[in-house]
């Protein structure tokens, strides 16, 4: 099983950092919670409530890349270490390192929780993005 499921978390990065949103839908389970650990208490749960969370922040990017470094899967947890590369069309870059935690089953994402240094990325965005996910997604 945890072959499958980490295949199916392979497919998923693929979509989502292509922002193709209609496919990243299809992974997600109907009450699969997402959520910003440490930012976003509350979260997003379901799949078009987390395309509107993740659209909110990283629509806007000029550029957006993804350089995994290590994947774990055991049952059906599929764990990702990754660094993401945003770039913003007013020149910015950051390069901003994550560790995503997701469980599978029966074919799709039911829970994913990303940690990161958020500071990282609140430090170094411009303030155009900033104003523009305080505005949120809801």
């Amino acid at each position: 099983m945890s072959a499958e499921n980490r295949q199916v978390v392979e497919r998923y990065w693929d979509a989502h950092f292509r922002r193709d949103w209609d496919a990243m839908a299809t992974f997600y389970d109907a009450g699969c919670h997402y959520t910003d650990v440490g930012l976003d208490p509350t979260g997003a749960t379901g799949p078009e409530e987390i395309i509107l969370r993740l659209r909110l922040g990283i629509e806007p990017l000029s550029g957006y890349y993804h350089y995994p470094k290590h994947m774990i899967a055991e049952g059906d947890v599929v764990i990702t270490e990754h660094m993401e590369q945003w770039q913003f069309e007013s020149g910015e870059v950051v390069d901003h390192p994550f560790t995503s935690v997701m469980e599978v089953r029966n074919g799709l994402i039911v829970r994913w929780h990303d940690y990161s240094h958020l500071g990282n990325l609140l430090d170094q965005a411009p303030q155009w993005w900033l104003e523009h996910i305080a505005s949120g997604w809801r």
